[in-house]
């Protein structure tokens, strides 16, 4: 036990025990006075003393919380075989449970974290445990084959092989510098390495691999099928430019990656775009978990920041109610248009020797990639991406929600992966891309999910559409070289909505 300033207690290494036999390990920041205190629990596999953590645990343990901060089972201390995902359900539950019991514990439990941390508190949410009162996922995953390992059934290359092998292979992490240093060898930095990546014999990267499609191996992973299971107040937090973008509770969404900041890619948002979640989180907890009325439960369960405008809006549903579904058609001489056009198409080749190279977007923790919003134009004069664009607005044109992109294609190839990215085309010529999505398919009808943004097209401004092949490292390329067409007619669907 670690007495400081005589105002907090650290418990360290304290044994947890699971229903199965193996013992976890974790850390318990609590107030020094006697007494009980409504209790979080943050489970993570990235080590307890990790840099970082601290600042929000001392923070919750000096407003009165006894704090929780577990190892997950075969990570650092805990014992247990380490497989991502498969034990966090069960193991986050007990751990709710076990901490609710302890003398210092008053029997309210919350949980607490991003990322993976979030993750699985969305698999022990779906269990209700008991003791459990709310939860604060951010940046997590819902469905770890949907938006971690696969999104459109395409493999998040530079995300799974860099999280999955290289820094979380086994129980302690590890370093990624042999493959990003300049002193590395070139065959082992990731611009090569990805090409052909070897799985080192990680069993959980080659299951991920195996199983390529949603079957029984991921469905015990997502909580998608379970959202009516979660029975606790909760509220999540996502960026427009994350690969987690969850949108199934009370939420707030920025412009952001995979956490809070003011700029992202090439934007500086404004002062108002950085949030920090800390002081919100405290409130939640504060309500849900020692009764204050200071109000955030009569909040709007939706907050988003528009891009372009650079504004926050609070609104009361996800998609807004007053959303107006709007076709943006494909049209001849690469045109990008309101009303449904003549018969025609364009043509390409992908060849996946020859890949379109990542340049912004959605990515998250795995081999660094150029993520968020970037000026596209230096892909758009490659011959295998396809660039329609409409006229300059006469006024600006907000959209808010999810976006899709309805394609009629043909490929000669056995397997072929579409791309599409939405972009808000300046004055100045720069095109910054929006929001983004990735299908497998060979069918002549193909609907590729976007997810969702929120952006003011500015007057002047014009919206376009670029569609390929491939997105590499981000994603992992089509095996199969192949003459591509995209009919005319093919159409994008923004969800208009009034100006904020």
């Amino acid at each position: 036990m670690l007495l400081l300033a005589a105002a907090l207690i650290i418990d360290a290494h304290v044994a947890v025990p699971m229903r199965d036999g193996v013992t976890l390990y974790a850390d318990v920041y609590r107030p020094a006075e006697p007494g009980k205190y409504p209790t979080l629990v943050i489970r993570t596999p990235y080590g307890v003393q990790r840099d970082g953590v601290h600042a929000d645990v001392f923070q919750f343990a000096n407003r009165g919380y006894a704090v929780v901060v577990q190892d997950v089972r075969g990570r650092f201390e805990s014992e247990g075989k380490w497989v991502p995902f498969r034990d966090e359900a069960q193991d986050g539950y007990d751990t709710i449970e076990w901490a609710a019991k302890q003398p210092w514990s008053t029997g309210k439990v919350g949980s607490q974290g991003g990322s993976y941390l979030g993750n699985n508190q969305w698999l022990a949410g779906a269990l209700a445990p008991p003791h459990l009162v709310t939860m604060f996922p951010k940046v997590a995953s819902t469905s770890i084959y949907h938006n971690w390992a696969y999104f459109g059934g395409v493999f998040r290359l530079s995300f799974n092989y860099g999280w999955g092998v290289v820094r979380m292979p086994y129980r302690i992490m590890q370093p990624q510098y042999w493959h990003t240093e300049s002193y590395a060898p070139p065959e082992l930095n990731y611009s090569q390495l990805l090409l052909n990546p070897p799985d080192r014999g990680i069993q959980h990267y080659r299951d991920w691999l195996a199983h390529d499609k949603y079957d029984d191996y991921w469905r015990p992973f997502s909580v998608e099928d379970r959202f009516d299971k979660i029975k606790v107040p909760t509220h999540t937090m996502g960026g427009w430019f994350d690969i987690f973008l969850a949108v199934k509770a009370k939420m707030i969404v920025g412009p952001w990656g995979h956490g809070p900041s003011r700029s992202f890619g090439d934007i500086d948002f404004g002062p108002t775009a950085d949030r920090k979640m800390n002081e919100l989180e405290t409130a939640w907890f504060d309500h849900y978990l020692k009764g204050a009325e200071n109000g955030v439960d009569r909040e709007p369960p939706v907050e988003i920041f528009y891009m372009g405008a650079n504004k926050w809006k609070k609104e009361s549903d996800w998609p807004l109610p007053n959303t107006k579904y709007t076709n943006f058609y494909l049209a001849a001489n690469k045109a990008l248009v309101p009303g449904k056009p003549a018969a025609g198409s364009d043509t390409y080749n992908y060849d996946p020797n020859n890949p379109v190279p990542t340049l912004g977007g959605n990515n998250c923790c795995g081999s660094p990639t150029i993520a968020g919003p970037k000026d596209q134009r230096p892909l758009e004069s490659r011959p295998d991406v396809l660039s329609y664009t409409g006229v300059p607005l006469a006024a600006p044109l907000a959209i808010a929600g999810p976006v899709k992109m309805k394609l009629t294609v043909a490929t000669t190839a056995p397997d072929m992966h579409w791309m599409v990215k939405l972009i808000d085309v300046h004055p100045d010529g720069k095109a910054y891309n929006v929001a983004e999505g990735m299908l497998r398919c060979v069918a002549r009808e193909c609907e590729v999910d976007m997810v969702g943004t929120a952006n003011v097209f500015l007057r002047g401004h014009r919206i376009r559409v670029d569609i390929t092949s491939s997105n590499f490292p981000q994603f992992a390329r089509a095996p199969h070289a192949g003459k591509n067409t995209v009919f005319h007619g093919s159409h994008i669907v923004l969800p208009v909505v009034p100006l904020p």
